[in-house]
C-alpha cells in the first residue's frame, strides 16, 4: 500500500489551553520491528491528553510527543517481526502517543480488530478506557459476578467503560454522577442505580443501596478528599482502584479503617507501562470483552465528533462541565468513509 511522506498531525505549541493545539505537517512515522502503521480514521480524546496539553503529564521516554492515545483505522504497513495482521485490516489500537494524526505507528500487540458492527468513530472511543478498566478493575482487582461496583465519574469515558464491563461480567454497577442527564446516561449503559453527588451523599446512598454492606469494588477517578470517603463506602475486603486524581493528588486517609476493613487500594497509569503489559491486556480484552462488543451486549458510548483540524474545539467540548460520553477527532480520510449517521461531525 502506497503511503505519503508527510501527514497532518496535531502538535502542542506550548503548555496551556485548547488554543495551544496546532495543525502541523509532520513526517510519516515508519513502523519499526514489531509495529504496524495505521492510517487513522478517528482518534479518541482522554483526560491524559488534556493533562499533556496543560504540561502536567509529559510523554514517557521514547513515546511520541504528539497527543492521542487511541485510534481506529486501517493497517497501512507492517514492520518486521509482525504476524497476524494484513494491510487493509480495520483495527482499533492503544497508541503510545501520536494518535492525533493521519498515521500512527503502534506496537502490534496493542492493536485489536474493529469490533463487528462498530463504526470507525465508535471504535476510536474504545482502547484507552477499555484497556484501563480491564487491567485495573478486572485483571488486578479480580472483579467477579455478583459484586457491587461503585463507579465515580460514571458518565465519562472510563466510567462508562467500567459500567459496561462490570455489567458484562455479571456485577452490579452503581454510578456516581453530577446531574440528571449524566444519571440517565449512566443507567442507559447498565448502571443499576445512579447517585447524584450534587444532591445526595454518595457514602450514605451507597450503604443504603447495599443494605449497609458497602461496595465490593470502587473505581475512583477523583482522589483528594474523596478517597477517605470511599473507605467508608467500601465493603469489608473491598478493592479501591484509583485511576486518576481530578480533585488533587494529596489525600489523607484513615489507615486504621483500611486495616480494620481489610481493604486494598491500588493505583495505575496506563501510558508508561511496557508494550508487553499492554499486549497482555489486549489479549484479555479480545477473549473476554470483544465478543460482547460484537453481539451488542456492550454498546458504543455517546459520541461527539470533530475534524482533526478542530482539535482545539474538541478539547474545549471535552473540558465543559456538561460533557459526558466520549469525544473523537476525525481525519480527512475518516470523514470520507461511509456516513456515520449516529455521530455526525460538528462544526467548530
Amino acid at each position: 500500500m502506497s503511503v505519503p511522506a508527510r501527514m497532518h498531525a496535531i502538535a502542542i505549541a506550548a503548555p496551556g489551553g485548547p488554543e495551544m493545539l496546532r495543525l502541523v505537517s509532520a513526517p510519516l512515522p515508519a513502523p519499526g520491528p514489531g509495529e504496524v502503521l495505521i492510517r487513522v480514521a478517528a482518534a479518541g480524546l482522554n483526560a491524559p491528553d488534556i493533562a499533556q496539553r496543560r504540561g502536567t503529564y509529559p510523554p514517557p521516554p521514547g513515546a511520541s510527543p504528539l497527543p492521542g492515545l487511541e485510534v481506529s483505522g486501517m493497517v497501512a504497513a507492517i514492520g518486521p517481526d509482525v504476524a497476524g495482521w494484513t494491510e487493509g485490516d480495520p483495527v482499533v489500537a492503544l497508541t503510545n502517543g501520536g494518535g492525533y494524526a493521519d498515521y500512527v505507528a503502534v506496537p502490534a500487540g496493542q492493536v485489536l480488530p474493529l469490533p463487528s458492527g462498530w463504526s470507525m468513530r465508535a471504535g476510536a472511543a474504545l482502547p484507552e478506557t477499555f484497556f484501563t478498566v480491564e487491567q485495573t478493575l478486572v485483571m488486578r482487582s479480580g472483579l467477579a459476578a455478583g459484586m457491587t461496583v461503585l463507579v465515580h465519574g460514571a458518565a465519562g469515558g472510563i466510567g462508562g467503560a467500567a459500567i459496561q464491563i462490570a455489567r458484562h461480567l455479571g456485577a452490579r454497577p452503581i454510578a456516581v454522577v453530577s446531574d440528571a442527564a449524566k444519571a440517565a446516561y449512566a443507567q442507559s449503559l447498565g448502571a443499576v442505580a445512579a447517585i447524584r453527588r450534587d444532591t445526595e451523599d454518595f457514602v450514605e446512598r451507597t450503604l443504603e443501596l447495599t443494605g449497609g454492606r458497602g461496595a465490593d469494588r470502587i473505581v475512583d477517578i477523583v482522589g483528594g478528599d474523596g478517597l477517605e470517603r470511599n473507605l467508608v463506602a467500601a465493603a469489608r475486603s473491598a478493592h479501591i482502584v484509583l485511576v486518576s486524581t481530578l480533585a488533587g493528588a494529596q489525600a489523607t486517609i484513615n489507615a486504621g479503617r483500611l486495616l480494620a476493613k481489610q481493604l486494598t487500594l491500588s493505583g495505575s497509569t496506563l501510558r508508561p507501562q511496557s508494550s508487553e503489559t499492554k499486549a497482555a491486556i489486549a489479549r484479555h480484552l479480545l477473549a473476554g470483552v470483544w465478543p460482547g462488543l460484537a453481539d451488542g451486549r456492550i454498546v458504543p458510548p455517546r459520541l461527539r465528533a470533530f475534524r482533526l483540524a478542530d482539535a482545539a474545539s474538541a478539547h474545549a467540548a471535552f473540558e465543559a462541565p456538561t460533557h459526558y460520553g466520549k469525544v473523537v477527532l476525525v481525519t480527512e480520510w475518516g470523514a470520507g468513509l461511509a456516513e456515520d449517521r449516529d455521530n455526525p461531525i460538528e462544526s467548530a
